[in-house]
C-alpha cells in the first residue's frame, strides 16, 4: 500500500451513490429483528445507506478513534480496536458488509492479502442463510475464491462505477452462506468449478456488468438475535491516557521531546553577510525580526532540486540529463502580507 493509504489506515470508503444501488438488492425482514455487521466500518456513513430504513442493529469495528466516533453515531455497537482481537460469535449475524483494507499482511508468515485474511476471520459470524456483500479490487477477487466457492452460494459480482471506484478497481460480490448440509453435499468438482468461475471473474472484471440502479437480483436477508462484540486487544484508548503519567515516559520524555537547543552568544565581531547568510540556512535565525513594514517572520528549510541539461552527440543524438542536488531555501513572510523566497 502507498504511504497516503497507510496514513489513512487503509480506509477507502464506498461512495455513497453504490451504497445506495447495493440498497436496492437487499430485502431486510421486520424491524429490529435481525443483527448486521462491518468490520471495517469507517464512518459508518456507507453502512447506514445500506441498511436504511431497515431497522437492522448495526454492529462495526474501526481502528481510528475519530472514525469510530462518528460511526458510534449510526451503529448501535462500535468496537474502537484492532478488527482480529474482537470475538464475534458465530453465526450471529444476518448480514455481512466487508470493505477491507486493500493490502499484504506484513508477518514472519505468508503475507496474504488482507482481503482474504479478512473473509477468512469474519465469514463464519454470518449465520446461513445470511448475505454476504464483498467490496474489493476486481483482480484480487481471486484470493477469496476458496472461502467464497465453499462457503456461498448465487454469487454475482458487479463492476462498481463512481470514479473512486474505477479509480481502486472494485468490484461487489453478493453471495448467501450455505449451510452445513448444503457444504457437505458438494463434490470436490463443484468447488473447484466455483473456484474457476471466480478466478475468472477476477481476470476479465473489467468485463463484468457495471452495478446497475435497480437490482436485477433481491437477497432476502434472514432473522437473527442480538448479538454482542467482545474486544479482547489492549485498551488503546486508555492506554493512551495513562501514558504520560508513567515513570517510565517521564524519563523517556526528556530524550523523546527535547526541547530545542537555543543559542545566545554575543559574535567576538560584527556579522558580515556570509555568517548572517549560514546562520539563516542553518535555522538559527528562524522567528520574528525587525520593526514597522519590515516587520517580519523567518523559517529555514532544505529543498531538492532537479537540474536538466542537454548535450549533443556528433550524430545529432540529443541526451537529456538530470542532476538532483540539495539547497537552503529561506521564507519570508512580512507584516504586511507580503512574501519572499530566497534560495
Amino acid at each position: 500500500m502507498r504511504l497516503a493509504g497507510k496514513v489513512k489506515l487503509g480506509y477507502f470508503p464506498l461512495p455513497h451513490r453504490e451504497a445506495e444501488r447495493i440498497r436496492t438488492f437487499l430485502k431486510f425482514p421486520r424491524a429490529g429483528t435481525c443483527a448486521v455487521l462491518d468490520p471495517c466500518i469507517g464512518d459508518g456513513a456507507a453502512f447506514a445507506i445500506i441498511c436504511q430504513g431497515s431497522g437492522a442493529r448495526l454492529y462495526g469495528i474501526e481502528l481510528d478513534s475519530y472514525r469510530a466516533e462518528q460511526a458510534a453515531a449510526v451503529a448501535h455497537q462500535v468496537i474502537r480496536g484492532d478488527a482480529f482481537n474482537v470475538h464475534c460469535p458465530v453465526e450471529s449475524f444476518s448480514l455481512l458488509y466487508l470493505n477491507p483494507p486493500y493490502d499484504f499482511e506484513c508477518s514472519d508468515g505468508q503475507n496474504r492479502r488482507m482481503e482474504q485474511l479478512f473473509l477468512a476471520q469474519f465469514f463464519r459470524s454470518l449465520k446461513p442463510g445470511g448475505v454476504l456483500i464483498l467490496v474489493v479490487p476486481g483482480n484480487k477477487l481471486h484470493v477469496c475464491n476458496q472461502i467464497l466457492a465453499l462457503n456461498f452460494r448465487n454469487k454475482s459480482a458487479y463492476r462498481l462505477s463512481e470514479p473512486e471506484c474505477i479509480k481502486y478497481k472494485q468490484v461487489v460480490l453478493f453471495g448467501v452462506r450455505r449451510t452445513r448440509h448444503e457444504r457437505d453435499r458438494m463434490r470436490d468438482s463443484d468447488v473447484m468449478d466455483d473456484r474457476r468461475r471466480i478466478a475468472e471473474m477476477s481476470r476479465a472484471w473489467e468485463q463484468l456488468p457495471i452495478l446497475p440502479d435497480r437490482a436485477d437480483v433481491e437477497y432476502s436477508i434472514p432473522e437473527s438475535r442480538l448479538a454482542q462484540l467482545v474486544n479482547r486487544g489492549l485498551p488503546l484508548d486508555e492506554i493512551e491516557d495513562l501514558l504520560p503519567r508513567s515513570a517510565a515516559y517521564r524519563q523517556a520524555s526528556r530524550i523523546l521531546f527535547a526541547p530545542p537547543p537555543q543559542t545566545f552568544v554575543q559574535p567576538l565581531t560584527p556579522l558580515h553577510a556570509g555568517h548572517t547568510g549560514l546562520l539563516a540556512v542553518s535555522s538559527m535565525l528562524d522567528g520574528i525580526f525587525g520593526a514597522g513594514e519590515d516587520r517580519h517572520i523567518s523559517a529555514w528549510c532544505s529543498v531538492k532540486l532537479t537540474e536538466t541539461s542537454e548535450e549533443v552527440e556528433d550524430d545529432g543524438t540529443i541526451i537529456q540529463r538530470e542532476r538532483e542536488r540539495f539547497s537552503n531555501e529561506l521564507t519570508l513572510i512580512f507584516e504586511s502580507g507580503k512574501t519572499a523566497i530566497l534560495h
